[in-house]
């Protein structure tokens, strides 16, 4: 018990989602008793357990369904008939989302990046900044947020991505655009979103595939934000942070992302420019 409380706590400091399952309620001859607690974390590693055989592995499929979709629920089995173990009790266990502020990497300190930041905190993330502007990333500025003063390919070695890292590219340059954007696709993560019109996406993305050729932009969401009209720094943070939610969420919304658009793989075949692409997209 006291290492799964040990390790909840890491998990909430740490970052990243979990589940835990606890037995509730048993009857008759089960393997574990009420209290018993069995908990994923993010990279699969398992603490504690809910008696072991058939019933832990049923249960460990929920905790990763769980860990999934963040919903909690409750899993009731009889052991013999269920799941045919002879010890022929029926246990009640109570499978919950452990979630952690979860990691979130911001290229720029701008006027967008500032209430991105701001709103990204109040919703559970941990933030980090990364930008060489020592007047703009600041502690006044970005407060509570880590800082690190470098331009994006410096970084990497410090910000150290992972699955569970969320990106937002919102820097005062192209050129910084496109070095975020590329490095960061080729590193485990689990969201990238950058701004910019879908013309800017599709240059970026055409003279990074010319380049060296284009990762797999599955989690790649450009132009960033929910497409809800947004126009000044604020509202942009409001359209980007909702993005994440709903992404965290699983939850439907109108995204802005382009880069699944058919006009990209023309322009990366060199069939169309970027901004007749644009263009193209415009007119469907």
């Amino acid at each position: 018990m006291r290492d799964v409380s040990r390790a909840i706590l890491e998990l909430l400091d740490g970052g990243g989602r979990g589940a835990l399952a606890t037995v509730v309620r048993v009857g008759g001859s089960t393997p574990q008793q009420p209290g018993a607690r069995l908990l994923l974390l993010p990279d699969e590693q398992q603490i504690g357990t809910v008696g072991g055989g058939a019933i832990e592995h049923c249960i460990l499929e929920e905790l990763r369904r769980c860990r999934i979709d963040g919903r909690p629920r409750l899993v009731v089995k009889d052991l013999g008939r269920d799941l045919g173990m002879c010890c022929g009790g029926r246990m009640e266990v109570f499978v919950e989302p452990v979630q952690g502020a979860e990691p979130l990497i911001l290229f720029g300190a701008g006027h967008v990046a500032q209430p991105t930041a701001a709103l990204a905190r109040r919703v559970g993330f941990s933030v980090t900044i990364v930008d060489d502007r020592e007047e703009l990333n600041t502690e006044e500025r970005f407060p509570g947020c880590r800082r690190v003063l470098a331009e994006p390919d410096e970084s990497m070695g410090e910000v150290g991505l992972s699955e569970s890292h969320w990106v937002v590219v919102v820097t005062h340059d192209h050129r910084l655009d496109e070095q975020a954007l590329d490095a960061s696709c080729r590193l485990p993560h689990r969201y990238i979103g950058m701004i910019g019109s879908r013309r800017k996406v599709f240059r970026i993305l055409q003279r990074i595939h010319a380049r060296r050729g284009l990762p797999s932009l599955d989690r790649v969401y450009a132009p960033v934000g929910l497409d809800i009209g947004a126009v000044s720094p604020e509202e942009i943070a409001v359209s980007i942070v909702a993005e994440l939610v709903a992404l965290r969420h699983g939850a439907p919304a109108q995204h802005m992302r382009a880069v699944d658009a058919p006009a990209l793989h023309r322009v990366l075949s060199g069939e169309l420019t970027p901004e007749a692409a644009e263009a193209a997209e415009s007119a469907d």
